[in-house]
């Protein structure tokens, strides 16, 4: 039992860390840095072109550049989108798809075109504009570099580089306007460089270093991401943009030709990432990961036919080029290719595999000389690798106790002291005497085994953090079921001693350990958690565990065993839920009709049958959101539709909550008609701004003042003025009120009306328990087990076996909270309120968005725990011990191979499930404190029995 509110909250504290601490484990397991230093440059020793230009189409996908009438839906859209980008591919340029990988946003897509290497995953944490690694980019390994476009992806290539070797033109950051016409921020880059090569007639000292060998140019074109945020991908404006964006490389090709007068300039045109059908991007959505690669110029190739297997596929097939060859690369392959192309060093970070170097496929470049050179660039793609894997392998060896190399390495020719020496020096030798598609073959399949062994460097401690995060996740749930359930007279006995010093043993070996490794700080922390969990279930079980089930549980364990099963399929179908939308509905319909049938009382189920109507109707009405389609156009009469409902709600709340005197009345009274003021004039506001949006007259300034006075106003109202202290359903209704506001401002269609039936659901759901948990109490007076007087107090409350249903029910609810309707994460109303780029305060509206239903679990579930009488955070803490089952599965599910579809969609659910019970946690905290001194059940439940 809890048997003190102490450590209710010691427990919660630790678990909290805990669940906060392990998010970090599946970026230790699974992706760690990709930088070393001390690392040798190579390059070619000849240059195919004198200059290259990198033109990259921010958000540009694919399919909807390159597709024959790609916009059926936009009326009289021209065949070709980029007739000129089109030409190029059929006449004079080769074209593929560039694969990127997760997270799909612009500042590891650019790292990894330009740098040639893929950023920790969670490095996009780190926002858009500090630098990732220490950087190393083609950019850096130019003469110089001239750049124009964003101020958040420009700066970083500029701060990483040596001083003064990247130039840069930016444009403002109030000039990214989502209300506005974006693609004026691609002509500007166009006028930016325009001006640049005008200058440098008058200029000599510009002339020169614009005519230097090895001069980079790079133009970074917005204004696709940001129109395809702002109306999506399939609309008029992304088409248009396009259109824009074809006729800014035509008019660069131009300027280029008339102020060079050579043919000695490469152009490279591609983008970062792509855009989902609903305008975002950062998962591994297919969409997300598709984007154009198209070379021309110097030292590339020109169209070649379709090959014998075909290159193409049923997703090329609509782009009306299976005629000619399709050349895939993976993303960091890129800077490779751009690397070859100048002759500059490749970046020292990078892991890109030049096209050319298979020489079963066609690839990029149109070598001087041929097959040689093509073979020369393999040995030092090859170098670079190798020399990436030498730096990492030496570490690890210096600091592993039992350290094994890879395996191919292991068995490979080769000395100790230079790992690969014998292959590099087996494909020299090829060359040397002419066997140039030998030679290729030979880099090829050496440059696949030294990935792979760098892979396996990076993720050599794997197996280690795989065992310490299953130890500790099954630890903590030993050590909360045995905090939650013993006596307290069971805690810490003379037998405790050598399980602290085992558990002391344990963790003084492990942190030598990684001492001796150098391993990263977060090692020493993580092996803490399982040794103090388990030591700490150890001491609490054994002896008084088996006397507490002999006791309390006498003869037959069938009944605790099947209920165990159920709880476990329950959580599976939980994990199940993340991917299959439709099993939240199924769990509705499930609770709303099953539940009642077959578990409720007969005497409980006949005596209210209002209660179980209109619990059944809620669920099934809350069953509809999870099955619409998460690709939701506008939809003000949805809006609208919820914040009727909501008014309706306040009205009826105003008109049947009661209090006990006069002024808590008028208080009530007041502050509901602010909110339904607000929320009313919000409306509103809202129907007008959405259609000058539409109308593309942008957000007047006066609308979004008032918009931002009505937004703060009404959501911070109910915390200010603290209506209805003696009755927990009015301060309920305020908070309802208050955070539906939200559900206006920020909703694209019907997120209004699920708010509305979750919270009605979650109401009926408190009734319902306390019905139930009443009907318990009766029922066992009426048997003569009355429980001992001094049980009824909160702090010695012992868990019954309905709480662990409770808890299975509040995982639920928290995650249909979140998977409710999947329109959290649209961006379109949130220019209703910030038009101009701002992501951090744009994140923290969405976030508002989805912590508003938590507000409400969070008041709710106070209630019901005042109503049962229980502790605070008792159920929570049952719920927190359970969740680990959904978390171990996530964990071992998640994958850095495969589709990166997969890869992207293990490691959000993983934190997701993580992330979710933490949020919950300080949701119900924030619960207790807006509810503290609301009327508790126990005394009422005890009047009724005597």
């Amino acid at each position: 039992m809890l048997a003190t509110s102490r450590s209710v909250w010691s427990l919660l504290l630790i678990g909290l860390v805990f669940h906060l601490v392990y998010i970090g484990t599946v970026f230790d397991c699974y992706f760690t840095s990709p930088v070393v230093h001390g690392m040798q440059h190579y390059s070619l020793d000849r240059a195919e072109a004198k200059r290259l230009v990198l033109i990259v189409g921010d958000g540009l996908r694919a399919d909807l550049l390159l597709a024959k009438n790609g916009f059926p839906m936009v009326p009289d859209s021209p065949e070709d989108i980029a007739p000129h980008l089109r030409s190029i591919i059929e006449t004079r340029g080769a074209f593929g798809i560039s694969h990127t990988r997760v997270p799909t946003e612009s500042r590891p897509g650019h790292v990894a075109l330009i740098g040639g290497m893929y950023e920790d995953v969670s490095a996009v944490t780190k926002g858009w504009k500090t630098n990732p690694v220490d950087f190393d980019s083609v950019f850096n390994q130019s003469s110089a570099t001239f750049s124009f476009g964003s101020p958040d992806i420009l700066p970083m290539f500029a701060r990483g580089a040596t001083p003064g070797k990247v130039e840069m033109w930016c444009y403002d950051e109030d000039e990214e306007d989502f209300t506005k016409d974006a693609t004026a921020l691609d002509v500007w880059v166009l006028d930016q460089l325009r001006t640049l090569l005008h200058n440098a007639t008058t200029d000599a000292s510009l002339d020169a270093r614009l005519r230097a060998d090895q001069t980079v140019f790079f133009l970074h074109l917005l204004g696709l991401d940001t129109t395809g945020h702002s109306y999506r991908p399939h609309s008029k404006e992304y088409m248009a943009n396009i259109q824009v964006v074809d006729e800014i490389v035509k008019q660069t090709e131009e300027l280029f030709r008339e102020f060079y007068k050579d043919e000695e300039t490469a152009f490279v045109f591609t983008a970062d990432h792509g855009m989902s059908k609903i305008g975002n991007h950062g998962d591994g959505d297919p969409d997300n990961t598709r984007t154009p690669l198209i070379l021309w110029g110097k030292g590339v190739r020109g169209p070649l036919p379709d090959s014998t297997p075909s290159s193409h596929d049923e997703y090329s097939a609509p782009f009306g080029l299976t005629h000619l060859l399709r050349r895939d690369v993976e993303q960091a392959d890129v800077a490779a290719l751009m690397s070859a192309l100048i002759g500059v060093d490749w970046p020292i970070n990078s892991v890109g595999v030049l096209p050319d170097v298979d020489p079963t496929k066609p690839g990029y470049l149109l070598a001087k000389d041929g097959e040689k050179t093509q073979a020369e660039a393999a040995l030092v793609n090859a170098k670079v690798i190798l020399e990436h894997y030498r730096v990492k392998h030496f570490g690890k060896k210096a600091d592993s106790i039992f350290y094994r190399p890879y395996s191919y390495f292991r068995y490979s020719k080769g000395t100790e002291e230079l790992p690969g020496q014998s292959d590099v020096t087996s494909i020299e030798d090829l060359i040397r005497y002419g066997e140039y598609y030998q030679a290729r073959l030979h880099a090829k399949a050496f440059i696949a085994e030294t990935l792979e062994g760098l892979r396996y460097l990076q993720t050599y401690d794997r197996t280690l953090i795989q065992g310490i995060v299953i130890a500790a996740y099954l630890g903590w749930i030993a050590f909360g079921a045995t905090s939650i359930l013993l006596p307290q007279t069971s805690f810490g006995t003379p037998r405790s001693l050598p399980f602290h010093v085992a558990a002391t043993s344990v963790v003084a070996a492990f942190w030598a350990l990684f001492a001796k490794q150098r391993s990263p700080w977060t090692f020493y922390i993580y092996i803490l958690f399982p040794c103090y969990f388990w030591n700490q279930a150890l001491v609490r079980a054994g002896r008084p565990l088996l006397e507490y089930i002999k006791r309390d549980s006498p003869g037959s364990v069938v009944g605790p065993l099947s209920q165990g099963v159920l709880v476990v399929a329950a959580l599976q179908s939980m994990v199940a839920g993340y991917t299959h939308r439709s099993i939240w509905s199924a769990w509705f319909a499930a609770i709303g009709l099953l539940w009642p049938l077959f578990s409720w009382p007969s005497a409980v189920r006949s005596k209210h049958w209002r209660l179980l109507l209109g619990w059944s109707a809620c669920c099934l009405s809350t069953a509809v959101f999870p099955l619409l389609s998460v690709h939701q156009q506008e939809n003000l009469i949805g809006i609208t539709a919820g914040a009727i409902a909501m008014y309706l709600i306040g009205v009826a709340g105003i008109r049947i909550l009661k209090f006990p005197n006069a002024q808590e009345t008028w208080l009530f009274k007041t502050v509901s008609f602010l909110l339904l003021n607000g929320l009313g004039w919000s409306v509103i506001l809202v129907n007008f701004i959405v259609r000058d949006l539409r109308e593309k007259k942008g957000v007047s300034p006066v609308f979004r003042i008032i918009g931002w006075v009505l937004f703060l106003s009404t959501a911070l109202l109910p915390f200010i003025l603290r209506v209805g202290r003696s009755n927990p359903h009015a301060r309920l209704l305020g908070f309802f009120l208050g955070f539906g506001v939200c559900f206006i401002w920020l909703a694209i269609g019907f997120e209004g009306l699920f708010y509305v039936s979750y919270s009605l659901t979650l109401c009926l759901w408190v009734e319902i328990e306390s019905v139930l948990r009443e009907h318990d109490v009766i029922r066992s007076a009426s048997t003569g087990k009355n429980e001992p007087a001094e049980m009824h107090d909160a702090n010695m409350y012992r868990p019954k076996a309905d709480d662990l249903r409770i808890a299975v029910f509040f995982l639920f609810f928290v995650q249909v909270a979140f998977f409710g309707t999947g329109n959290s994460f649209y961006l379109e109303p949130v220019y209703r309120l910030v038009p101009i780029f701002n992501p951090f305060l744009m994140a923290a509206l969405l976030m508002f968005k989805i912590v508003s239903p938590y507000i409400i679990l969070a008041v709710t579930f106070s209630i019901l725990n005042a109503r049962l009488d229980l502790p605070p955070f008792s159920l929570f803490l049952v719920a927190l011990t359970l969740t680990d089952i959904m978390t171990i599965t996530f964990f071992l599910n998640v994958t850095d191979t495969g589709s990166w579809l997969e890869i992207g969609q293990t490691i959000s659910f993983f934190c997701i499930s993580s992330l979710l019970l933490v949020w919950s946690a300080g949701i119900c905290a924030v619960g207790e404190v807006l509810m503290a001194g609301q009327p508790r059940g126990s005394h009422v439940s005890r009047e009724k029995v005597e």
